[in-house]
């Protein structure tokens, strides 16, 4: 699995930081990224829920 965040619909809203907090951080601008080393979502079930979680549906999965 490979995470992204599209940083053009990020609002900043933390959903993901909240529900993940192991893969996703806010940067000090409050643009959600994935941790360093986390882009492949290291097994997390918490990946998908944080994803159903953000209002803008800013983070992609992807099954490669």
């Amino acid at each position: 699995m490979r995470i992204s965040i599209d940083n053009d619909k990020c609002i900043g809203a933390g959903q993901c930081e909240l529900t993940a907090p192991g893969v996703f951080e806010q940067d000090d601008d409050g643009v959600s990224a994935v941790l360093p080393g986390r882009e492949d979502g290291a097994g997390d079930p918490l990946v998908r829920e944080a994803a159903r979680r953000c209002p803008v549906g800013a983070i992609g999965i992807s099954e490669s």
